[in-house]
């Protein structure tokens, strides 16, 4: 007898284990830091290769060691083309696991005349609770409500609302930031300090990405000084600066422990404040193919002991 998604859901079983699991991570930097942190892979660095061979894609990143992946492709409630059924008996069978994923949470998701979430960002976390993630993580902040505070304040609202809908299975949700959060502000206070003051830590986590915010002036060394215990997942990336500004900017990312950013140093850092998922992700290659990038970017973690 089988028994459906909905159904495994609703038993509760993500949510009784994942109950230590997010209270560890809510209540502050010792009992988050003694949850095993794990080392991951951000699939879009292997965006091109995941789109013509995802499967082919995901061999080799398993024969490179990568046991933990996060998503940056949920269409249709479909993973890269996949069923969530369908996927996680591919990971599965890989030796790998799906414990976050990047789906934008977009004010078209809140439907203010139900005072609700529409039934695609419902379906969103129930697929995510399918595949064991721990976060559901949002990677991007529409323009609309970057305009006012006021219409940031009533999107990170939203934000708390979905920690909410997470939590009931055993989730967590969060944000990702990218580089505007920092250079953009109202008054003297920056998106990013707005973000983590008006966002519930017990609700919604952070995922600092260490190399995007340089290009809005930042870097992660001060943030996570400034907010001890608020990253419970870091994208863990280095950066270049480039001789010209390009479409992204003045920096680009580049092979972990190779560029500007104290890397080493932050992760360390991270961890010592609660981070437990180190995140790789480069999507900037200089001439190598990604997966060889892959490669050295997990021998790199490996080195410094992640």
């Amino acid at each position: 007898m089988t028994t459906s998604r909905r159904e495994f859901i609703k038993k509760g079983a993500f949510a009784l284990a994942g109950t230590s699991f997010l209270a560890a991570c809510a209540t502050g930097t010792k009992e988050a830091a003694a949850v095993k942190h794990l080392l991951g892979l951000q699939l879009y660095c292997v965006r091109d290769e995941m789109g013509t061979d995802p499967l082919g894609t995901l061999k080799e990143l398993a024969k490179i060691g990568y046991q933990h992946v996060e998503h940056a492709w949920y269409r249709d409630r479909k993973f890269y083309g996949w069923t969530p059924e369908e996927f996680k008996k591919i990971l599965t069978d890989l030796g790998m696991t799906m414990p976050s994923g990047h789906t934008v949470l977009a004010p078209q998701h809140w439907d203010e005349t139900k005072n609700d979430f529409t039934d695609e960002w419902k379906y969103t976390i129930e697929d995510a609770a399918y595949m064991g993630q721990q976060f559901v993580i949002s990677p991007w902040m529409d323009e609309a409500v970057r305009k006012s505070e006021d219409a940031l304040k009533k999107q990170l609202e939203i934000f708390n609302k979905s920690g909410e809908l997470c939590k009931k299975s055993g989730m967590m949700f969060g944000y990702h930031n990218h580089d505007f959060e920092f250079s953009e502000k109202f008054g003297d206070r920056t998106l990013y300090d707005i973000i983590l003051m008006e966002t519930d830590p017990n609700l919604v986590m952070q995922q600092l990405d260490t190399g995007n915010l340089y290009n809005g002036g930042a870097k992660a060394l001060d943030v996570i000084t400034k907010y001890p215990g608020r990253f419970q997942s870091m994208h863990v990336k280095d950066e270049i600066e480039l001789p010209e500004a390009g479409e992204h900017g003045k920096f680009e990312s580049t092979i972990l422990g190779k560029g500007i950013v104290s890397l080493k140093e932050v992760v360390d850092l991270g961890r010592d404040n609660g981070t437990i998922h180190f995140i790789v992700e480069q999507e900037a290659y200089q001439g190598k193919t990604p997966l060889e990038c892959m490669k050295e970017d997990y021998e790199v973690m490996k080195s410094w002991g992640y």
